[in-house]
């Protein structure tokens, strides 16, 4: 099978991690006779300090073409935030509609976890965060701005559509993972009377549909105590975006850092591109020194092969990862690993 990928490296230290998980990629489709294909885009800061462009439609027009985006990390020091991250993540993920973001929290044997007497028995859940609407829209605005009088108004946009095709797509995760086929519906139904009672009402609903699987609801605050005091409760969460964006960056935490937590957005519908990456931000202090942490890449390119629907080759990638993890990297932390970030693909490599 053929597949064309479009890669963004990104700021920082995004080409280095993104050299490492493309070494994987190209190590193991030589190995399962997979044909990869890579067009590669100069896309975030560097590109707009030289020529003011963020996301060029021609660019747009051709992301639309691909399977998929392997993207390195968006984030510059002389760029004011947000300006490259909603006009390159936020625009990505709204135009091409990659409405459920995925993130498996996974720990592995040989990580460390800075939760007491938690084990990789006790880590293995994944969060869909839903993608594309809530709070991250930029519905709102201002009144009076710079006053002392100043309002300003952000407007979370959530549709029975939205919601429900996101609660779908955890419920097939649910019985597709056969793990322990529970589903949790994070909200604040307590507080937020609108927005978290569409999506309670619409679980209800949805849930008729799938018998096999047990459900349940917490609020958002009770689930992350419960994140770190009982995290084996957790096979599948479900939650708005706002919420799942603050949980997924927990759950990256427990499950080692930054350096192992990968994500996918996703376009699950036939012809929909889709978008994997590190969660670890473009870390500019690194940047060229040979010491970024690249699993999380590397874990990227894994679930990529997954929603290819090449499973050996993505079973080989993290047969090989939680190898390197358990028998060599000694921290998750860069430059304390005991390896260099192309020892760290190397090692990957020779394990697959």
């Amino acid at each position: 099978m053929a597949y064309t990928i479009a890669v963004i490296p990104g700021d920082g230290t995004g080409p280095e991690v993104v050299d490492e998980g493309l070494k994987v990629l190209r190590a193991v489709a030589e190995k399962e006779k997979i044909q990869l294909d890579f067009h590669f885009y100069d896309l975030g800061g560097e590109r707009y300090l030289k020529t003011g462009e963020i996301l060029p439609e021609s660019v747009l027009e051709e992301l639309r073409k691909v399977q998929a985006i392997f993207l390195g990390a968006i984030g510059h020091p002389q760029v004011k935030s947000g300006i490259l991250e909603q006009g390159i993540l936020l625009r990505l993920r709204f135009t091409l509609d990659q409405y459920i973001n995925l993130r498996p929290v996974k720990l592995y044997p040989g990580v460390e976890t800075p939760l007491k007497d938690k084990g990789p028995e006790h880590i293995n859940f994944v969060i869909i965060r839903e993608n594309t609407e809530g709070l991250y829209t930029g519905a709102g605005g201002f009144l009076k701005k710079g006053t002392a009088d100043e309002v300003a108004v952000q407007e979370s946009i959530n549709t029975r559509k939205g919601v429900e095709r996101c609660l779908r797509y955890a419920f097939e995760l649910c019985l597709k993972r056969n793990h322990e086929l529970k589903l949790t519906l994070a909200g604040k139904t307590n507080v937020l009377n609108y927005a978290s009672d569409l999506w309670a009402r619409t679980f209800e609903e949805v849930a008729k549909e799938y018998p096999r699987v047990k459900t349940d609801y917490t609020h958002v605050d009770a689930l992350c105590m419960w994140m770190i005091k009982n995290p084996e409760w957790f096979d599948v969460i479900v939650t708005d975006n706002l919420f799942g964006d603050i949980i997924t960056d927990l759950g990256a935490m427990i499950q080692g850092g930054l350096g192992i937590a990968a994500g996918g957005n996703i376009n699950p519908d036939p012809g929909g591109v889709s978008m994997f990456e590190p969660m670890g931000g473009s870390a500019p202090k690194y940047t060229g020194k040979n010491m970024i942490n690249p699993m999380a890449a590397i874990a990227a390119c894994q679930m990529m092969l997954d929603y290819f629907g090449e499973k050996k080759a993505a079973q080989r990638v993290e047969k090989a990862v939680a190898q390197v993890l358990e028998k060599h990297l000694k921290s998750m932390a860069a430059g304390e690993m005991g390896y260099t970030t192309r020892e760290v693909g190397d090692l990957v490599v020779k394990y697959l």
